[in-house]
């Protein structure tokens, strides 16, 4: 107990500490800076930002520019979930004195004690550039602050080599958008193309030109060149709300922006897809390219005659696997064989298709005996090494135990391209031919005045006013919109109830069908849509239709079963108890219902 009891107090001896480490780790002193590429004639902007109060800030001498500005001083205090935020920030204006490049040395302050640093930065001043008589202008914003870019990995391809473009929109930290829409979508013209899923726009920090932007992704996709020769990919064209500051303010000194629309367009992108090498071509080559695995194999290879298995010729890596013919198979004439079963499991990502493909064939062997399937080749052009490659599968021996024996076992069996078969012989060739008969003569009967033809002369006639009459019946029931309602009602009720029976034990599922039958039910009943009413208008609607009132009990008590059951958890018993519970008050219901 004595050695617990002075463990605990220093502990808490050391929890200062701790939490003074804690701190000082969390402490940050960092320099920012507006652009880092700029003109003569234009400003930059430095920020030197820390997240924790300190003493004897010391800047950088600058060298190479003119401070016309600063340093101006800012604080911001926040609280978040219970956490004080705190953020100090020196901000000086630079105008640079000349062409060339330059260092924003570094920037020092004192924090309990601890001196920090600022990690210096590289700014490039180039000529001076035209800078309109507004900054503010609309057209000016857009051209100098907001870039839309079409990137691609590779512009170079080979003939089906898979490259990606993914579109970015770039938008300076001074300037805003408040809304875009996509106005003219990209052309993949000569290109096989798959457009990648993108979950939410989410913006991201980057840099474009050298500066810091952010940017949001607007489309993904993979495309397979089929042409060779100089491909353009048509742009992407955006309308944008661009916020425009103003010279006013509105009563808190904040800046009031207005807003303008302006059409945006990705740069043009022209991709030159090389052709695939002529020399060393396999004469089978059907057009893939890419990295795979080949296989083929049976699912046995000793069965009886009639009996069936299964031949699959599979090609699983990454590449256009969409986009190539795998090898046939050839098979002795003995064999039959019916046409595959094509299967894909290709999944499509910004590296290209990967998965694998597969014929199927079924084959059914005729005769007994040894019937080899010869080896199969698949060739292919591979990316890395820029040559083709050639895969060849192993002898598959089909041994059929059981069965009539082929004429020509004991040749060389040929294959089923012809698909003609050898002819088998045995002793019943020839059946015996009866030199003597007992022919009697055909008694002829005429059609006419007949029992046939009457019934096929009336038949016809009758059937005309059974037809208007189910035609009627059929425009009297189109036209009862509250009874077809009701009977559609009843039918989805009766089918969510079945759903629900055949749900019980996967609560999730079975109160999701329970509920809709609840729903569908007195959508048809009282000609309503229940899912805008609240219980009590319920309950009212079904007093007014003479409902007793522990029938309503009873299904406002399984309404609100079905709301529970998203929070909490239901047994097997429960669920069975509501099934059986609301079977009872549909049927009770249409009982008294008036």
């Amino acid at each position: 107990m004595k050695l617990l009891k002075h463990i605990f107090i220093l502990l808490l001896a050391l929890a200062p500490v701790f939490a003074i480490a804690q701190d000082e780790e969390a402490i940050s002193f960092v320099a920012k800076v507006s652009k880092k590429k700029l003109g003569l004639n234009e400003r930059l902007r430095v920020d030197f930002e820390m997240n924790k109060d300190g003493d004897n800030f010391q800047s950088p001498n600058f060298e190479g520019f003119t401070v016309v500005g600063g340093p101006n001083q800012s604080v911001s205090h926040s609280w978040f979930n219970g956490k004080r935020n705190f953020s100090k920030t020196y901000s000086y204006f630079l105008a640079p004195k000349q062409m060339g490049t330059f260092t924003i040395n570094q920037a020092t302050i004192e924090i309990d004690g601890t001196v920090y640093k600022t990690s210096p930065i590289t700014i490039k001043v180039t000529k001076a550039i035209d800078i309109p008589e507004n900054p503010n202008d609309p057209d000016y914003i857009l051209k100098e602050n907001i870039h839309l870019v079409a990137e691609v990995s590779k512009t170079n391809p080979y003939l089906n080599e898979p490259i990606t473009v993914v579109y970015k929109l770039y938008v300076a930290p001074k300037a805003g958008i408040s809304n875009f829409r996509e106005t003219e979508s990209p052309k993949f013209n000569g290109f096989w193309s798959q457009n990648i899923d993108i979950k939410g726009i989410r913006p991201q920090n980057g840099t474009y030109d050298g500066e810091e932007y952010r940017y949001v992704v607007l489309r993904k996709a993979v495309l397979f060149p089929q042409k060779t020769g100089k491909l353009e990919i048509e742009p992407l064209s955006l309308d944008l709300t661009i916020d425009v500051p103003t010279n006013q303010r509105d009563i808190f000194g904040r800046r009031i922006n207005n807003q303008a629309h302006r059409t945006i367009t990705a740069n043009t992108r022209t991709i030159n897809v090389k052709p695939l090498p002529q020399q060393g071509k396999p004469v089978d080559f059907t057009g893939a390219v890419g990295e795979f695995d080949f296989n083929v194999t049976a699912t046995k290879t000793e069965l009886n005659a009639t009996e069936a298995l299964q031949a699959k010729i599979e090609v699983s890596g990454k590449g256009n696997l969409k986009l190539f013919e795998l090898p046939g198979l050839k098979t002795p004439s003995a064999l039959e064989v019916y046409d595959p079963e094509h299967e894909e499991n290709i999944r499509t990502n910004l590296a290209g298709m990967q998965g694998k493909i597969s014929d199927s064939y079924t084959i059914v062997p005729q005769y007994k005996g040894k019937f080899p399937i010869p080896p199969v080749t698949f060739s292919y052009f591979d990316l890395k090494t820029e040559t083709y490659k050639v895969l060849s599968s192993k002898d598959i021996v089909i041994n059929v135990l059981e069965g009539p024996v082929y004429a020509d076992a004991d040749n060389n069996l040929p294959t089923n391209n012809n698909q003609k078969q050898a002819v088998v012989l045995n002793d019943n060739q020839f059946a015996f031919i009866k030199t003597k008969t007992n022919l009697k003569p055909i008694q002829q009967e005429t059609f006419f005045n007949t029992t046939a033809f009457w019934m096929s002369l009336i038949t016809p006639l009758l059937a005309i006013p059974l037809a208007l009459l189910y035609r009627r019946k059929r425009d009297q029931r189109s036209a009862d919109v509250v009874g077809n309602r009701l009977r559609k009602a009843d039918r989805l009720a009766k089918k969510y109830l079945s759903e629900a029976k055949k749900a019980l034990g996967q609560k999730e599922a079975f109160y999701i069908a329970l509920e809709k039958a609840l729903h569908n039910y007195l959508k048809g009943r009282l000609n309503i849509e229940t899912t805008d009413l609240s219980k009590e208008k319920i309950s009212l609607l079904l007093e007014q239709k003479q409902v007793d009132n522990n029938t309503i009990k009873d299904f406002l008590k399984l309404l609100e079963n079905c709301e529970l059951a998203r929070y909490t958890p239901m047994t097997q018993v429960a669920m069975e108890q509501d099934y059986n519970k609301a079977s009872s008050t549909i049927s009770n219901i249409d009982k008294q219902i008036r």
